[in-house]
């Protein structure tokens, strides 16, 4: 079934919405989920904790991209649960390791004065990314959005792990020399 059609059933507030919801996304949600959360039962909680958003959000929301809207939710579910989970021990999963990567690159001001800044923040990011090869810019999003793991990327891509970590480092790299130049750091 396609994405219209899924949403659409959202909005005729049909439990089928569900179902197929399951059935076409259900294991990329999870995989984004265990990326996070590194437990079975804690990313089919958060799997089964985006449908209930999804339900809730769809109407009044219209999301042009599924997927994305699905895979924003998954994604935010699984780090506030992660979070709640590690306020009381530490570790698991790849997030610690590729938020501390990106965090001296991306680290903004303790105190950001307005949303101007923010939003000329991720302004800032958006072309950043824009100026990455697709092939960088997938190693990149595949680490520091879904949060893979590095040897997880170098077998889809066919890299060596050394290849991908040197990769991320020199994107990195290029990544804090242009939030220095705009000043975002």
């Amino acid at each position: 079934m396609d994405d219209k059609s899924i949403v659409d059933l959202y909005w005729q507030r049909s439990e089928n919405a569900i179902l197929e919801t399951q059935t076409k996304y259900g294991g990329y949600c999870y995989s984004i989920a265990y990326n996070v959360l590194a437990s079975n039962e804690d990313a089919e909680e958060s799997v089964n904790d985006t449908y209930l958003a999804a339900w809730n959000q769809l109407p009044p929301h219209r999301p042009s991209v599924l997927a994305t809207f699905l895979g924003r939710i998954t994604r935010n579910i699984s780090i506030s649960k992660w979070r709640t989970r590690s306020a009381h021990k530490r570790g698991g999963g790849e997030i610690v390791l590729a938020l501390e990567e990106l965090g001296d690159c991306v680290a903004g001001r303790q105190n950001i004065e307005s949303a101007y800044i923010r939003k000329e923040a991720v302004a800032a990011f958006n072309c950043f990314l824009d100026t990455l090869s697709p092939v960088e810019r997938n190693v990149f999003l595949r680490r520091y959005w879904f949060l893979d793991s590095i040897a997880d990327i170098a077998k889809s891509f066919g890299f060596t792990q050394g290849k991908v970590k040197s990769m991320l480092h020199r994107i990195r790299t290029k990544l804090r020399a242009q939030f220095a130049q705009e000043d975002f750091v």
